[in-house]
């Protein structure tokens, strides 16, 4: 007779994986942003979840880039902006005390409006540039080109550069470098990423190659999708939230919002009624 295996479990194991499984991966909690004396978040909280898309919607000026570079820290490189409140990645305030923004932008990577890549590198420097702060404790070689590979496969860009690695990242289209922007973003393993407005500077079919994109990394990361494009958000986002002057109106299941917003002032922008 094989010996009895116990399967028992501890009490309180499965409520604390459960509870793991339906925290949110990235939550701000009653942020407010400032440049200077003006306040231009205003107590906003909000959850993103793992292996969701997040689409943050609203007028010109009304706050969502400010939102996303709070998200990573990128808001503090503005000489005299600040921030109260907090930001928690998978429970951990990213503006602790002792903890880099550096290593912050590793966790929680950006791509921003127009493509950025770095004009004097190669596309595959381009691809590990953010790896390069390691040093000497970095990946070797081999491993450097194993990682820029996963990277811009991931960003569905490998087909069509693989065979030019070497060259300057500057002689692809403007598309491509959207998505090699993302695989620069990709290559420090992230557990979120955050995209503010990446198509709105491309055609429309970069627009539906990057669209798909995202959809495919929803598989295996959480993503924050700023956009101006209503339809793209209805398209692409598992929720959606609307932002005006500064303030979070409401976020809920994307087909929710736009079909049956709680807020008249989400049902006034979703119709057009204004924005």
């Amino acid at each position: 007779m094989g010996a009895v295996i116990d399967t028992a479990i501890e009490p309180g194991v499965v409520e604390s994986i459960l509870a793991r499984a339906k925290a949110p991966l990235l939550s701000t909690l009653r942020l407010n942003a400032y440049f200077g004396q003006s306040r231009v978040l205003r107590n906003v909280s909000i959850d993103v979840r793992d292996r969701e898309i997040t689409a943050v919607i609203g007028p010109s000026g009304c706050g969502k880039s400010t939102l996303l570079r709070c998200m990573n820290r990128m808001h503090e490189t503005v000489a005299d902006a600040s921030v109260e409140g907090d930001v928690l990645l998978e429970g951990e305030s990213i503006y602790k005390s002792g903890l880099s923004a550096i290593a912050v932008r590793r966790r929680i990577g950006m791509v921003f409006q127009r493509p950025t890549p770095f004009p004097t590198m190669s596309i595959r420097d381009n691809v590990l540039a953010g790896l390069r702060i390691l040093g000497t404790s970095g990946p070797s070689r081999s491993e450097a080109d194993a990682i820029a590979e996963e990277a811009l496969r991931r960003s569905g860009l490998w087909d069509e550069v693989k065979d030019r690695l070497r060259e300057s990242a500057l002689g692809i289209s403007g598309g491509q470098q959207q998505r090699l922007c993302i695989a620069r973003a990709l290559a420090t393993q992230p557990r979120t990423l955050l995209l503010d407005e990446p198509t709105a500077s491309l055609d429309p079919l970069s627009t539906q190659t990057i669209e798909e994109l995202v959809h495919e990394l929803r598989e295996s990361i959480g993503v924050v999708i700023v956009t101006h494009n209503m339809q793209q958000a209805a398209r692409v986002s598992d929720r959606t939230a609307f932002m005006l002057a500064g303030e979070l109106i409401e976020s809920a299941p994307t087909n929710t919002l736009f079909t049956n917003p709680r807020d008249s002032r989400t049902e006034d922008y979703v119709t057009g009624r204004f924005g």
